[in-house]
């Protein structure tokens, strides 16, 4: 298996598409056309996960953070950290590849995998994306339109929470007239022509627009295909920002804090008072989310769970939400558990589909790459 076929297969699951403009997700280093050997897994690029790669003849590195997230001046491996974990990577054939952001908004994703961490049922986008899809129409011959829309749902297209295949069919009249230069499926060139013809309207996220259009002109029998393309404000279903759920038995903050320290295996936390007594309804969001504050109250959110919150943010929140800053490390990390468990599962399915017989391990960093270390009297933890 090479690493194009691995990459294929996240990004089926958390599109490049769906990242922020100016995140720079997908392969950092290195040849996707490798055979690979090993997988490592880790949060972050540091030089201890290069070592461990090699130490585990692992020739894929997969991590959240990119290390090329700012444009590098130069590669002087002398003075620059970035550059000289570069040249590691190449010396020992290593590709390393990021999902970030696009990880971060899909479904089982960053904060998915924060809410099942903390075991919350019923579970949910806090925020849908939106405005990141397009209605297609297309106008088909009646005897072509099944071919036609399996291409399209092939191709990714009429997808709609957790179902596929939805169109939309109205049946219809269509007329032609081909030129001189025409080379009609149906009928004759110059003569006007009517045909019964089906309306077939699908949704499309805007990333897997150009491949659907690709392929519907490839399954139709016209020389010239009528389509429309419209532009949609739609909550997308299926990517958002940050998770809710609800605990199975409501608790009180203590026994809610001491849940959070004991399932993210922390050892200290931030929080802002409350004026809720008991907590069911939690918000949470992987990482940097400050910004969902208001939306996790807007959706009467018991209490948000996140990272990286200021001073400020929590003054606001006071009595208003039990506002809890869990760490950025701590709160993104339980994604790796679900990329090596879908990694996993595609190895087995290789295996007993195709006949593979490799040996592909998955592996999790042993180590920790958080930057933040935790100062109590004892010493630091």
């Amino acid at each position: 298996m090479t690493g194009k076929e691995i990459i294929k297969y996240l990004e089926e699951w958390a599109p490049k598409g769906i990242a922020w403009e100016r995140d720079n997700v997908g392969l950092q280093v290195g040849d996707p056309e490798i055979k690979i050997k090993n997988i490592l897994l880790s949060l972050d690029f540091k030089e201890e996960v290069i070592e461990s790669a090699i130490k585990e003849n692992c020739n894929l590195i997969i991590t959240h953070h990119p290390i090329l997230y700012y444009p590098l001046k130069n590669l002087d491996f002398s003075k620059n950290t970035t550059a000289r974990l570069i040249q590691k990577l190449i010396k020992n054939n290593i590709t390393l590849y990021s999902a970030h952001t696009n990880l971060d908004f899909t479904k089982q994703g960053v904060s998915y995998m924060l809410a099942k961490k903390l075991q919350l049922k019923k579970i949910r986008f806090l925020k849908n994306l939106s405005q990141n899809q397009f209605k297609l129409a297309v106008f088909v011959p009646v005897s072509h339109v099944n071919k036609v829309a399996e291409a399209i749902h092939q191709a990714g297209g009429g997808i709609i929470g957790e179902y596929s295949n939805c169109s939309f069919r109205s049946i219809g009249t269509g007329t032609f007239k081909g030129s001189t230069d025409s080379n009609p499926s149906i009928g004759n060139k110059g003569i006007l022509q009517s045909v019964e013809e089906i309306k077939l309207e699908v949704l499309v996220d805007k990333w897997k627009l150009n491949r659907v259009i690709t392929e519907l002109k490839k399954a139709h029998p016209y020389e010239e295909v009528a389509y429309d393309i419209y532009s949609l404000q739609n909550d997308n279903e299926n990517f958002g920002f940050g998770a809710i759920g609800e605990l199975k038995i409501a608790m009180s903050i203590n026994d809610f804090l001491a849940f959070v320290t004991s399932k993210l295996s922390i050892s200290t936390l931030r929080y802002t008072k409350s004026n809720k007594k008991k907590i069911k309804s939690v918000a949470v969001c992987g990482g940097s989310c400050g910004e969902l504050i208001d939306e996790a109250i807007k959706q009467n959110a018991d209490a948000f769970v996140t990272a990286d919150i200021k001073y400020h943010s929590f003054q606001d929140a006071e009595g208003k939400i039990l506002l809890v800053d869990a760490g950025h490390y701590e709160t993104e990390v339980p994604v790796l558990d679900e990329i090596k468990s879908r990694l996993e599962k595609l190895l087995i399915v290789r295996r007993d589909s195709f006949g593979e017989n490799n040996k592909i391990k998955v592996l999790k960093f042993k180590g920790s790459t958080n930057p933040i270390v935790f100062y109590n009297k004892s010493g630091a933890s």
